[in-house]
């Protein structure tokens, strides 16, 4: 990573401290844009639940609420924020229970400042690769920064006008785009081209052929649905 500070991912940190607190914002601000601060569990689930922060750092032992009672209740409904849990005890237990709530880390303070910059940026990396993914069925992928499609991490070949559908199709994923937009998005270069269902036809027939099975179905005279789930 450069030095231009990472403005896509925010972070959310709990911490009753609060020299260790200041201490974290003044660090991580030398990196992160947007971080949230919160000296109790109670108010750091409020502020989780209005900015949806991508990574929280939370503390186990909080007033009001303590680290693992607040992550309990984000997990309930949310299994994908990344989560990291600092304590100043190893506790056998506490670590049990933090493994059941699918924790990125479980850190022992004092916490290294290069130990948590190396998981942080591994985990932006990590979430900035998901977030340009779509995830098709089976193990397949569409990559939207890239414009590939892959199946097991290995590209699949698509042709010029199968990518170029694709890419329309994953835009609007599990929404019907009519054979028309179809066309009209492949030939948009040339207006005064006659529209043609036997070429659309066609070409989803081939693109059929390169995704799983029943990806993409025909909404019988409107058009083509790319399903996701």
């Amino acid at each position: 990573m450069d030095n231009t500070k990472i403005s896509d991912i925010s972070i959310l940190i709990a911490e009753d401290e609060e020299k260790l607190l200041h201490s974290m914002i003044e660090y991580l601000q030398l990196f992160f844009e947007h971080i949230y601060a919160e000296k109790d569990g109670l108010s750091a689930y409020r502020t989780y639940e209005r900015e949806k922060p991508d990574i929280i750092i939370a503390d186990i032992h909080m007033p009001h609420l303590d680290g693992l009672s607040m992550i309990e209740k984000i997990r309930k409904g949310d299994k994908e924020t990344k989560i990291i849990i600092t304590t100043a005890h190893s506790d056998k237990e506490k670590l049990l229970k933090a493994i059941e709530l699918h924790l990125v880390k479980y850190l022992v303070k004092p916490v290294q400042s290069d130990q948590l910059k190396e998981l942080l940026f591994s985990i932006v990396d990590e979430l900035r690769e998901k977030k340009n993914h779509l995830y098709l069925k089976e193990t397949f992928y569409w990559d939207k920064t890239k414009k590939k499609l892959f199946h097991d991490k290995q590209e699949i070949e698509l042709k010029q006008k199968e990518r170029k559908v694709l890419e329309l199709l994953c835009s609007k994923a599990d929404q019907t785009v009519s054979a028309i937009d179809i066309y009209n998005y492949l030939y948009e270069d040339q207006p005064e081209r006659d529209f043609s269902s036997n070429a659309i036809t066609s070409l989803m027939k081939r693109l059929r052929h390169k995704l799983p099975k029943e990806s993409i179905k025909s909404n019988y005279g409107v058009g083509y649905i790319l399903y996701t789930k």
